[in-house]
């Protein structure tokens, strides 16, 4: 899949297809979610991979979900706060390239250099979301943002078809 430690479009293309796949008999959302995850993290820049999800409980909360990577703190985080409160009170994706520049970032760890926080929708509102840490400075480049985009958009189809 690598060449170089690089990751090309081509292979982007193959992961979204055959997660697409998987989508299909996917046996609940929370295994489509935890294949993604684990998916993702072959990537070399993607350090820490996961969903966050809308409390059913608390619709002003995400919750964690499915991820891989370091032990994180913010399992809990309100949509007002952090890059991904923002991502999900604003409906779009944010991609930082300098995480300490950008002063909602919540510190997960001091390795983090930047990250990309994608929405999730369904039925038109905002879900969830995948986020996705780095410890390289700007590691996401349009074809990361494809990737990441594509495969959010196929949590919010698993959950549209299944609700």
């Amino acid at each position: 899949m690598c060449f170089n430690g690089q990751v090309t479009a081509l292979d982007y293309n193959r992961i979204v297809q055959e997660l697409g796949s998987y989508a299909e008999r996917a046996p609940s959302v929370e295994h489509l979610m935890s294949e993604i995850v684990a998916r993702l993290s072959h990537v070399p820049t993607y350090n820490w991979i996961g969903f966050y999800v809308v409390s059913k409980n608390e619709p002003g909360i995400l919750e964690i979900g499915p991820y891989i990577g370091a032990e994180t703190p913010h399992k809990r985080i309100p949509l007002n706060q952090g890059i991904c409160g923002a991502a999900a009170s604003s409906g779009r994706t944010i991609v930082v390239d300098d995480v300490n520049s950008d002063p909602r970032y919540l510190a997960c760890s001091l390795e983090t250099k930047s990250e990309i926080v994608v929405p999730i929708f369904q039925q038109g509102k905002v879900a969830g979301e995948l986020d996705i840490d780095s410890h390289t400075p700007a590691a996401f480049a349009a074809a990361d943002r494809v990737l990441v985009e594509r495969c959010a958009t196929l949590v919010g189809r698993y959950l549209e078809q299944h609700s």
